[in-house]
């Protein structure tokens, strides 16, 4: 692929931050969270619905609406002071533009490989630590020569979730269409969210996490399309396990099958889910609210039989547990019962390890973490507003993220329409030969599909026109 540097730039929210905000506190989450970029990449098709203009003109407007957004977002236009405060001294965000030529943008969507995804990021930032003095959020505007863009943003993982990334994004691009009105129309987002509702107070100073590459990881796409997850939503309604979402059935099939495929056992194959504490607050917290907002769920195997195997059993005992973990974990960090010892030895074992913590709570984590035991986590975006973002020249066709260093680790996404998801499945080399193999998973689930069959017809027409 050849990619030219157009431009480099440093973008500064339009408005000065008042004196009195200059130091933004981390909450305790935030300030244990691995300090790496999270990517995210939107895709625009070339003949897209909405106003028709040239890229230089999208390309001043997108630099005039960041900065705008980032007068709402100031944290992000900061530095961090140190593990756990933002300088808010508005040094702004890096706004590359390249030029893409030799590559279709249908190209791309079509094999979406690490080799091609990954110069689309700013600087290649994706999943890296960030360096001391380093900018929070990092831009990169791609120019595809069909008229295509591809829009890329990595934000510190440090500073906020994926919730917080893409509500960034999206208000971003809501500026972008509204211009002077933008400024009146759009909501604040509620900055100090987590330090309020976790506060840092008298806790410990704890080590960050790390995000280590430890092995040969390699990444899969397998989509599966809302049709085939209806029919293991009524496999597992059949017996008896009703009101299951798309992600309770994805999540158990997907661990299912990687159980069989790497020939293990459901008690040496343990499953963490990345759950969202926002609307579990009391009271519920806004989406739009600045910083991590979750925490690892541990579905521990200590007792396995033959049925267990079975997808509904599967599917309930992760619903049950999900369920009881929402329900006291939440009020325990954040609520009137916040239980200052619980944290601080929650928070000393999750980071002193790279193994999950053996804390606490036996009805939620079962009883115990076994050294030979191989754990796989989840984390859900699908019901985030990731195919919102609409600058004014349409929505995106395709929202990815791109590859992660971490092995055995699962991200579901949302499919543009219907009620698919999409699985980015990252696991050592050799066990993704056999997990991309397994016949099971793949009655339910297309391995790296064309995300957009009808582009190369779009782009001919494009290029006719020029």
């Amino acid at each position: 692929m050849e990619m030219k540097l157009i431009s480099r730039e440093t973008i500064t929210p339009s408005t000065p931050t008042p004196p009195h905000l200059r130091i933004y506190p981390l909450s305790f989450i935030d300030h244990v969270v691995l300090n790496n970029y999270m990517p995210s990449l939107f895709f625009y098709q070339p003949n897209a619905v909405g106003r028709q203009c040239e890229p230089k003109t999208k390309i001043c407007e997108l630099k005039k609406s960041l900065s705008q957004v980032l007068s709402r977002y100031y944290p992000l236009a900061g530095r961090f002071r140190d593990q756990l405060s933002i300088d808010c001294s508005d040094q702004g965000v890096p706004f590359l533009v390249t030029r893409i030529t030799g590559t279709k943008l249908s190209t791309i969507l079509q094999n979406p490989t690490e080799t091609l995804l990954n110069p689309l990021s700013p600087d290649e930032l994706h999943w890296k630590p960030m360096n001391p003095g380093g900018s929070i959020v990092a831009t990169q505007i791609n120019c595809f020569a069909c008229g295509g863009m591809a829009i890329s943003v990595c934000m510190s993982h440090k500073v906020g979730d994926a919730t917080t990334l893409f509500n960034f994004v999206n208000d971003w691009a809501t500026m972008n269409i509204e211009k002077e009105k933008g400024e009146l129309l759009l909501p604040y987002p509620f900055l100090d969210g987590g330090v309020s509702v976790f506060p840092h107070r008298d806790l410990p100073v704890f080590p960050e996490m790390m995000c280590l590459k430890l092995k040969m990881t390699v990444c899969r796409r397998f989509v599966f399309p809302g049709s085939r997850i209806k029919s293991l939503k009524a496999m597992v309604s059949s017996h008896g396990v009703q009101n299951s979402t798309r992600v309770d059935v994805v999540t158990a099939w997907v661990h299912k099958c990687v159980v069989s495929a790497l020939g293990l056992t459901l008690d040496r194959a343990s499953l963490c889910i990345i759950a969202n504490f926002r609307k579990k607050m009391v009271p519920p917290l806004p989406d739009k609210c600045l910083g991590n907002m979750a925490w690892m769920y541990y579905v521990f195997n200590p007792v396995v039989d033959k049925r267990e195997m079975e997808l509904s059993k599967l599917v309930s005992k992760i619903k049950k547990g999900l369920s009881e973990f929402l329900d006291v974990y939440p009020k325990k960090f954040g609520g009137n019962n916040k239980d200052l010892s619980f944290i601080s030895e929650f928070m000393k074992q999750a980071t002193s390890a790279l193994v999950p913590p053996k804390t606490s709570s036996s009805e939620l984590c079962g009883s115990g973490h076994k050294e030979n035991e191989m754990l796989f986590t989840y984390s859900s975006l699908c019901r985030l507003p990731m195919y919102e973002a609409d600058f004014g020249w349409g929505k995106p066709i395709w929202v990815t993220i791109t590859d992660s260093p971490m092995t055995n680790v699962v991200y579901f996404m949302p499919t543009r329409y219907g009620d698919g998801v999409e699985a980015l499945v990252h696991m050592d080399e050799k066990d993704m030969t056999k997990f991309e193999r397994n016949l099971e998973l793949l009655q339910y689930a297309s391995l790296n599909p064309n995300r957009w069959p009808g582009l190369s017809i779009v782009e001919s027409s494009f290029n006719s026109r020029l």
